[in-house]
This record gives C-alpha cells, sequence and structure tokens, in this order.
C-alpha cells in the first residue's frame, strides 16, 4: 500500500472534527426551539443527533492523535436561520449532513488504498451520514409522499 499523505489526512479530519462538534452545538440548539404537540419526540431526536455528532467528533479526534497531529480547537460553522419552524431546521440540518458527507468523501479519496482503517472508518461515517441524511429526507416529505424533499440536492447516489 502507499503511504498516506499525512499532512492531508490530518487537514480534513480536523476539518470533519470542527464539522461534528458543530453539530452538537447545532442540534442542542434546535432542541431548544421545538414547540407544540410533536415536541417530545423531535426533541428527543435531536439531542440523539448532538449525542452521534459527539461520538462522531471524538473519532475524528481519535484518529487525530493516532496520526501523531494535534486536534483542532475550532469549531465549524453553525447554520441558523434563526426560526422555529421544523422544516427549516430540518433543511438546514440537511444541509450540514451534506457538507459533512462531503468531507467524509474527500477523506476516503486520501486513503483509499493507503490505509484499510482510516478507509473502512470513512466508508462507515459515510453510510452513517447517508442513512441520517435520508432519514432526514424523509422527515421533510409531505405525508404519504415518497419522492424525495424538493428543497435540496440529496446527492445519495453520488
Amino acid at each position: 500500500m502507499t503511504e498516506i499523505e499525512k499532512e492531508s489526512v490530518v487537514a480534513v479530519l480536523n476539518k470533519i472534527l470542527e464539522s461534528e462538534l458543530a453539530g452538537v452545538v447545532r442540534y442542542t440548539h434546535y432542541s431548544f426551539l421545538v414547540f407544540g404537540f410533536g415536541r417530545i419526540p423531535i426533541v428527543s431526536w435531536l439531542r440523539q443527533q448532538a449525542d452521534e455528532s459527539l461520538l462522531h467528533a471524538q473519532q475524528a479526534g481519535e484518529w487525530i492523535t493516532t496520526l501523531g497531529a494535534y486536534p483542532s480547537l475550532a469549531i465549524g460553522p453553525l447554520l441558523d436561520s434563526h426560526t422555529f419552524d421544523i422544516g427549516s431546521i430540518l433543511r438546514e440540518s440537511l444541509e450540514a449532513e451534506q457538507i459533512a458527507l462531503g468531507l467524509y468523501r474527500e477523506l476516503l479519496s486520501l486513503v483509499a488504498d493507503r490505509s484499510v482503517a482510516l478507509e473502512e472508518y470513512a466508508r462507515q461515517m459515510i453510510q452513517v451520514e447517508e442513512l441520517h441524511a435520508g432519514e432526514v429526507d424523509k422527515m421533510l416529505r409531505r405525508p404519504g409522499s415518497t419522492t424525495t424533499a424538493p428543497q435540496h440536492g440529496m446527492g445519495l447516489a453520488e
């Protein structure tokens, strides 16, 4: 196997770390903004997403230190339309998922055929993020609709 380009891989892993940490903040913040009859299950789901983002951040941080580098203390951009509308919150969540997917795909391109462990990690995270994006897409659909929500480009087949 060809050796990985450590600096490039660490740079992407740091972007992933920052993006996932932003997800912790974003999903936690969103959970405060939910009102109405559906509040309890939606808040629960948002907080589960915050927990998952924290786990993903921890995994990225562990990879960074495994590679002998220093994890970033920065946090990625926080998308927020300052709305209480669940649809807007979900669309922002989907946009953030697409960003994360792009970062994991970038990581995969850097480590493919160079590190089995990092390649498997990237593939696993792509799978998790694609499934999550699919769930958010389903939540954005009108009840009874089987077609994807028109407000975004899912790109799941990419």
